[in-house]
């Protein structure tokens, strides 16, 4: 009786463990233009929790969309990554983070 509830317990337990959060998130880049995303995509590229693929841009409100995995990144290192590669993101300037601001 005592190995049938604990299989039951770990077999709860297991199934109660979130491994993954998938959620969107916007971006205001506000000097960004759709000629850029190629190099804000390529500094997200080394993030597994970012999903590459919807990635979509709003030129005219300069705001970026994206859907990621909270388990794996957090918002805060989005946005320090697109500031490596030169732009604010929501307020997270390149000058902030010691990077250099993306040359026009």
């Amino acid at each position: 009786m005592k190995r049938v509830l604990l299989v039951a317990a770990v077999v709860l337990a297991l199934a109660g463990c979130r491994r993954t959060d998938v959620r969107d998130f916007a971006i205001d880049m506000p000097e960004a233009t759709q000629g850029d995303m190629q190099a804000v995509a390529a500094a997200l590229a080394p993030y597994g929790g970012v999903d590459k693929g919807s990635l979509q841009f709003d030129a005219p409100n300069h705001r970026l969309t994206l859907r990621y995995d909270s388990m794996q990144i957090a918002k805060k290192n989005i946005e320090m990554a697109i500031a490596q590669a030169g732009f604010t993101a929501n307020g997270v300037t390149p000058e902030s983070i010691g990077a250099k601001r993306k040359q026009k």
